[in-house]
């Protein structure tokens, strides 16, 4: 499944924005933040460096399956602490790929200075994909099925010249 859609592109429709906590930060504050963005994951920091990324996953597994307090449970001690990431000129299909492979749902973005510059989700990629999808099939219907309309030739279109 090919796709040249770049994450540039991705990034050009659904917007840059970075969303972050400190890693000393509780979970329940990291559950709010989530909550009032509508997103799924936060990019993680100690002072100016990511250290992680916590996502409703890391919630969900590493917390409440565990009966550990929201409240009382920092950020830091159940983020996942391996982040990979991509580049703007990444593509679609790879970034599917390497989100299947590596069990991830989220991408932060970096730039060639290795400046995060967004974050991409699973989501993100796969309707970008589709779009794609969608786009070429099109493509190809009307070439099948549209039939060559030629313009009908003036009578007197043409002059002789000999």
């Amino acid at each position: 499944m090919y796709t040249t859609s770049t994450v540039k592109q991705i990034l050009g429709r659904k917007g840059n924005k970075v969303w972050s906590i400190n890693a000393d930060e509780t979970v329940y504050n990291a559950l709010i933040e989530m909550a009032e963005k509508n997103i799924g994951a936060l990019l993680v920091y100690e002072e100016d460096k990511i250290v992680g990324i916590f996502s409703e996953r890391d919630y969900a597994r590493k917390l409440a399956l565990r009966n550990k307090n929201d409240r009382s449970t920092l950020v830091s001690e159940v983020m996942t602490k391996k982040v990979l990431g991509v580049g703007l000129d990444q593509r679609a299909d790879e970034c599917l790929a390497l989100m299947t492979d590596k069990f991830i749902r989220h991408l932060p973005v970096v730039d060639d200075r290795r400046k995060v510059v967004g974050v991409i989700s699973i989501g993100d990629v796969v309707k970008e994909i589709l779009a794609d999808q969608t786009f070429i099939i099109d493509q190809l219907v009307n070439y099948i099925t549209v039939e060559e309309i030629k313009p009908p030739v003036p009578e007197k279109s043409a002059v002789e010249l000999t």
